[in-house]
């Protein structure tokens, strides 16, 4: 089964805590075309103070990659969001829609500080939804919030808005064993909208790979292609449902 879709991944050079060079981009993003990912949203940080980045120069700096890798084979089709840490000084960038959503424009990728959750985060994605945004909720399983109660803080978060997005490394212990039993909890709540690889270097499309087979044995088939393909491509498209829609 082939045709994935990664949602987040840290393969722009240079402009975060992912790859640094051009040639570690390149083998990453071959290490994810192996392990069955087809499509790759390029996902880099929007974070005051530690990655000062804006939409524009991420912009530029991905056209300038893809203009680099134009003629190389074995990679997968390529595109650019961000993600965005959920400040007010980027909360308040996104309800100006000066973010960088993914695909048609009506998701955008957001994430939290671990310790805690946002004061006041279900009016604050209210605010999003009223401008046609819905959030997407980078890896909450590494949430210290989730760990406690993991579906009562879903089901929180379905309320106010956001979608949940797995971290398939979760799985298998890269981030410690509450975040790896908080996935497994979320998974079997059916909580996950989606699933991704949030790769930083070349060496993570293994861990991957090994995650991806992980979740097969958890969850089937039948959820490995919602999590990889049918929901990443609905959150591309903007067609995501819940209770708001």
């Amino acid at each position: 089964m082939h045709g994935y879709v990664d949602l987040h991944c840290h393969y722009l050079p240079a402009v975060d805590d992912g790859v640094r060079t051009e040639q570690d981009a390149l083998a990453l993003l071959r290490g994810l075309r192996a392990v069955g990912f087809d499509h790759v949203v390029a996902t880099p940080h929007i974070r005051p103070a530690m990655f000062d980045n804006s939409p524009e120069q991420l912009r530029a700096s991905f056209a300038a990659l893809r203009e680099q890798f134009a003629g190389e084979a074995d990679l997968p089709e390529t595109s650019l969001a961000a993600e965005h840490f959920f400040d007010d000084v980027v909360y308040g960038l996104l309800v100006r829609g000066e973010g960088l959503a993914y695909g048609a424009g009506r998701t955008v990728l957001v994430e939290f500080a671990y310790e805690r959750l946002p004061l006041g985060l279900k009016e604050r994605f209210f605010d999003l939804r009223m401008k046609r945004l819905r959030p997407v909720v980078a890896h909450p399983e590494r949430y210290e919030p989730f760990w406690r109660k993991p579906a009562e803080a879903a089901e929180s978060m379905r309320r106010a808005g956001g979608v949940l997005l797995l971290d398939l490394a979760a799985l298998v212990g890269k981030y410690g064993s509450k975040a790896q039993r908080t996935a497994e909890a979320l998974l079997e709540e059916q909580a996950y909208y989606a699933a991704c690889s949030d790769a930083h270097r070349p060496a993570d499309a293994d861990d991957v790979g090994r995650s991806i087979e992980r979740l097969r044995a958890i969850s089937g088939d039948d959820e490995v292609r919602r999590l990889l393909i049918t929901g990443p491509q609905q959150i591309l498209a903007g067609k995501v449902f819940d209770a708001f829609d």
